[in-house]
């Protein structure tokens, strides 16, 4: 058996070739794959980084300033801290429950809503729930334009609000 022995330049040339051939048609594939990615998802924009938020217990930081004329809010700092991603707050509720003034049918426009029950109780209407009691230690989503009223609650009920996005809006309905 006779082997046919190639000069080195004529075989490294003949390699070169056929590899150049294959990154060629790997490069192609590539640049088309990154194409259609590029087309499908767009682009997010960068949201700024996110910072610590520490908040401790002071009396003086419950405001009557928010959502509810019946409640007093303490912001968690969480809406500067994650600018604008989220909100948190602890809502008391100012008894006695007058339900002229609480018991209306709303909605809020958010991505979600979690409320847990710190202290007391409180008495919810969710639309395909129904009525139920919240206690101590009791929590619940509200998913995005759910309808929901309060019904009643205690005098010494403390509430843990966390909402996505930090703004939002609000929509009162006709009972």
């Amino acid at each position: 058996m006779v082997k046919k022995v190639k000069s080195r330049s004529a075989a490294q040339a003949a390699v070169k070739k056929r590899s150049g051939s294959k990154a060629a048609a790997r490069s192609s594939a590539r640049k088309a794959v990154k194409t259609k990615a590029r087309s499908v998802a767009p682009k997010k924009t960068a949201r700024p980084k996110q910072r610590i938020a520490i908040s401790h217990h002071r009396e003086e930081d419950f405001k009557a300033d928010g959502l509810r004329a019946y409640a007093k809010y303490r912001d968690l700092g969480i809406a500067a801290a994650s600018h604008g991603l989220a909100q948190a707050h602890v809502i008391r509720l100012q008894g006695p429950c007058n339900p002229a003034e609480v018991s209306k049918l709303h909605f809020h426009a958010v991505d979600f809503q979690m409320v847990y029950v710190l202290k007391g109780w409180v008495k919810t209407y969710m639309d395909g729930q129904g009525e139920t009691l919240m206690q101590q230690g009791s929590a619940w989503t509200q998913p995005p334009k759910i309808k929901h009223m309060i019904l009643d609650y205690s005098d010494d009920v403390e509430l843990l609000e966390v909402i996505l996005p930090a703004e939002f809006k609000t929509v009162e309905l006709k009972a």
